[in-house]
């Protein structure tokens, strides 16, 4: 493509009718992102095989992904406890297009986990839960029989304190 952004295969502008031209360019586009203290916690447990969250002592409701401010108490969260690896599946989605919106053979299953909280705080999980990849089929999407299925963390063998540091849920068999 050499050093010219004027089209994406070289091309230049396109005349496309009378006096309107098109032209593609594919900006050199440099960003920074800082996580933040929460999300920075999250992704460094992550790392280590742990998963974090926020809890409000006043109303007693922990956060994963974590928050450092509490959206019902309208109040700072009080402290980091660490949830369990297991949850349940809250919603489902298979989708034959790929990142790259390649049409795929097998389709990739995602979904929102609600994750387990640790027994001392009984249900006091927030929504949303972890939106990931989950390792199931495209039958169990298509008549909702993953939906409220126990799924666990299967944790890529290289970790990086990423989202990608968990591989996919996998259903536990009990």
């Amino acid at each position: 493509m050499g050093g010219s952004h004027a089209g994406i295969n070289g091309g230049g502008p396109q005349e496309l009718s009378g006096n309107m031209t098109q032209i593609e360019y594919v900006p050199a586009a440099k960003y920074s992102y800082a996580a933040g203290q929460a999300t920075s916690k999250f992704l460094l447990g992550l790392k280590e095989k742990k998963v974090y969250g926020r809890l409000c002592k006043k109303c007693g409701r922990i956060y994963v992904p974590p928050k450092m401010y509490c959206e019902e108490c309208f109040r700072p969260t009080d402290e980091w406890v660490e949830v369990s690896q297991y949850g349940i599946v809250q919603t489902a989605i298979a989708t034959f297009v790929s990142w790259k919106r390649e049409r795929l053979e097998t389709p990739i299953i995602a979904g929102i986990i609600r994750l387990e909280t640790p027994r001392e705080f009984g249900d006091s999980y927030t929504f949303p839960g972890i939106f990931h990849f989950i390792n199931a089929n495209y039958d169990e999407v298509k008549d909702l029989s993953i939906i409220g299925k126990r799924v666990k963390i299967v944790w890529n063998d290289e970790r990086v304190g990423s989202i990608l540091d968990i591989k996919y849920f996998e259903e536990v068999k009990e």
